[in-house]
């Protein structure tokens, strides 16, 4: 049987537009949670933390100064 759970990125897009995360600390606790592994090697980098920062200031729930890791 295969696995068809989208990828780690994927997911954490998902969690920044449409969860309840506030931060990208709470995306990456989110999928440790769910069972993702290399949470935070795929999330390690300045560029894929701005842009999900980018979608939660855009969804309202933080602000670029809020957020702890940009």
């Amino acid at each position: 049987m295969s696995d068809t759970r989208i990828g780690t990125v994927e997911r954490a897009f998902q969690l920044a537009r449409e969860g309840a995360c506030r931060s990208v600390s709470d995306i990456r606790e989110r999928l440790t949670a769910e069972g993702y592994e290399g949470v935070f090697s795929h999330l390690n980098g300045m560029s894929i933390r701005r842009q999900l920062t980018a979608a939660l200031v855009a969804r309202g729930v933080t602000t670029p100064v809020e957020s702890d890791d940009v």
